[in-house]
C-alpha cells in the first residue's frame, strides 16, 4: 500500500514530515498512515510539473494517447486489487467498486487515449492574401482537487482529458481517501508516463488545496466537492486570474408521472439514491410523485429501502456499506432533527441500522425515507447521504417550479411513457444532465456538469477538451516576400 507523495516521479515523504491516519469506514481501525501534503510540498509539484510541461506539450498526440492507453491495461490489469483497495478506504460495496468503479476509470482513461489526436483545429476565411487558422493549445500545469466519494473515478475523469491535451498535472485526492490515487500514481511510473508530467500530492483543502488554488504557475484548477469550497477555490484563483472548472454540490430532482412504469420507477429512483450510500452530486435525493401513483409508489419504494443489504463492503452481498468518515455520518444523521423539526415524517431509517452490533463501530446509516414538504430544509440543502425526500404533485408546471425550487442544477430525472412529455420536460428542467427512464447514467462520451450553484465546466466528451485547450489564432500573410 502506498503512502507517501508522489512528485517528479518519486515517492516521496512531506517536507515536514506530516503524517495522517486513515481510517477504516466499516469499523473505525487505522489502515495506513500517510504522507499529508502541505505548501512546500505543492511548490515542489508545481516545479516538477512545470519542468516537464513543455516536453509533454510537444510529445506527439498519438504517442499520449498510447501512454493513456498503457494505463487503462494497467488499471485492468489491477482491478481486482484497485477495487478491493477502493471499498477498504471510502465503503464502497466491493460489488459497485468492481463492476463500475474501475471499469469506468479504465474506459475513461481510454476513451481520452483515443481522443489524443482527434483534436482538431480550423482554417478561417478571412481578407484576401491572409490564411488565418485555429489551433488549440495545452494550458501548460493544471491543478486538480478530487473528492472523496469517487477518487479513482474522479482520478480518471481529471487526468485522462488534462494529459491527453498536452497538459501536466499536480492533483490532491481527498485526505480522507487517497489510497486508491497513490496506487495509480504507481501504476502511472510503471507505465512510463515521464517524470513530473502526473504529481499526486493528499493534504489538507486549507493547506494543500488552498496552494493549488492560489498558485501563480497553475493555469487552471479544475474541482469537485461542496458549493461553500468552490467559492473558496474561486477567491483564491484570483490572483493570476486562472482558469476554473467547478463540479460541485447537487440536489437532484427525481420525477415520476402517473403513467411511469412504475417496477422500474421504484428500482431507478433506489439506485439513483442509494447507490454509494447517497454520496453522489448527481443522487435523486428529491422524489416527486404523482398524487395518482403516490401511495403505491411509496409502500413498494420503502419496502425496497428496507430490503437493502446494508454491511460490510468487502462481503460481495453487501448492497450498501458505511458512509466515508464519522463526521459525514453524523452530518447526515443531523438533518434527520432536521426533518422531524420542520414537521416531516420519517417513513424509514433515520439513524443507524437496527439490530446490527456488527456494524456498531462503523459509519453506518440505514436507507432514510422522509416525506416532506418541498420548501423544507431537507428539499433545499444537500443531505449527501442515503436520504431522500418525496412529495407529491398533480400537475406539470407544478412539480417543474418543484423541481426547479433550488439554487442547485446538476442533474436530474423523470419517469413516463409519453415522448413528448419526457422532451418537453428535459427542456423544463434547469440541470446540466437530464435522465429519461433512467438515472445516474454517466458516460466517458458525454459531458458532465451542472449550473447555478452546482458549477460550471464540464467533464468529459469533447467538451472537455476545451476545458483543458486554449484557442490560438495564427495569422499568416501568404504574399509576403
Amino acid at each position: 500500500m502506498q503512502t507517501k507523495l508522489f512528485i517528479g516521479g518519486e515517492f516521496v515523504d512531506a517536507v515536514g514530515g506530516e503524517t495522517l491516519p486513515i481510517l477504516n469506514p466499516h469499523d473505525g481501525s487505522e489502515l495506513a498512515q500517510i504522507a499529508l501534503a502541505g505548501r512546500a510540498d505543492v511548490e515542489s509539484a508545481v516545479g516538477a510539473a512545470t519542468a516537464a510541461s513543455e516536453g509533454w506539450a510537444t510529445t506527439s498526440a498519438a504517442e499520449r494517447g498510447r501512454y493513456l492507453g498503457k494505463l487503462a491495461d494497467a488499471i485492468e490489469a489491477a482491478a481486482d486489487e484497485l477495487a478491493r483497495l477502493e471499498s477498504t478506504d471510502t465503503g464502497h460495496p466491493l460489488r459497485d467498486s468492481d463492476t463500475l468503479d474501475v471499469p469506468r476509470t479504465a474506459a475513461t482513461f481510454r476513451y481520452f487515449a483515443g481522443m489524443a489526436d482527434k483534436v482538431e483545429g480550423s482554417v478561417i476565411p478571412v481578407e484576401p492574401g491572409f490564411l488565418n487558422y485555429l489551433m488549440r493549445a495545452p494550458l501548460g500545469v493544471v491543478g486538480q482537487i478530487v473528492p472523496w466519494n469517487f477518487p479513482l473515478m474522479f482520478c480518471g475523469w481529471k487526468l485522462g482529458p488534462a494529459l491527453a491535451a498536452g497538459n501536466t498535472v499536480v492533483m490532491k485526492p481527498s485526505e480522507l481517501t487517497p489510497l486508491s490515487s497513490l496506487r495509480l500514481a504507481e501504476l502511472v511510473r510503471d507505465v512510463g508516463i515521464p517524470s513530473g508530467v502526473v504529481n499526486i500530492v493528499p493534504g489538507l483543502g486549507e493547506t494543500a488545496g488552498a496552494a493549488i488554488a492560489e498558485h501563480p504557475g497553475i493555469a487552471k484548477v479544475s474541482f469537485t466537492g461542496s458549493t461553500a469550497t468552490g467559492r473558496k477555490v474561486v477567491e483564491a484563483s484570483a490572483g493570476n486570474l486562472k482558469r476554473l472548472q467547478l463540479e460541485l454540490g447537487g440536489k437532484g430532482a427525481n420525477i415520476v408521472f402517473d403513467d411511469a412504469d412504475l417496477t422500474a420507477a421504484v428500482n431507478g429512483s433506489a439506485f439513483a439514491i442509494f447507490h454509494n450510500q447517497g454520496q453522489a452530486c448527481i443522487a435523486g435525493s428529491r422524489l416527486f410523485l404523482h398524487e395518482q401513483i403516490a401511495a403505491e409508489f411509496t409502500q413498494r419504494f420503502v419496502a425496497l429501502a428496507e430490503s437493502i443489504r446494508v454491511g460490510n463492503p468487502l462481503d460481495p452481498d453487501t448492497e450498501m456499506g458505511p458512509l466515508t468518515s464519522a463526521l459525514h455520518r453524523d452530518r447526515v444523521l443531523a438533518y434527520v432533527k432536521v426533518a422531524l423539526d420542520d414537521g416531516a415524517e420519517i417513513l424509514t431509517g433515520g439513524g443507524p441500522p437496527q439490530g446490527r452490533p456488527d456494524l456498531e463501530l462503523g459509519y453506518y446509516v440505514a436507507p432514510t425515507v422522509v416525506l416532506a414538504d418541498p420548501a423544507s430544509r431537507v428539499c433545499q440543502e444537500e443531505v449527501f447521504g442515503p436520504f431522500v425526500t418525496i412529495s407529491t404533485f398533480r400537475e406539470e408546471d407544478e412539480v417543474v417550479a418543484m423541481a426547479n425550487g433550488t439554487d442547485y442544477g446538476l442533474g436530474g430525472g423523470l419517469w413516463t411513457r409519453d415522448l413528448s412529455r419526457a422532451h418537453r420536460m428535459a427542456r423544463r428542467i434547469r440541470t446540466g444532465m437530464v435522465w429519461i427512464n433512467s438515472y445516474k447514467r454517466v458516460s466517458p462520451a458525454s459531458p458532465f456538469g451542472g449550473v447555478g450553484r452546482s458549477g460550471y465546466g464540464r467533464e468529459m466528451g469533447f467538451e472537455v477538451m476545451h476545458e483543458y485547450t486554449e484557442a490560438k489564432s495564427v495569422w499568416v500573410n501568404v504574399e509576403a516576400d
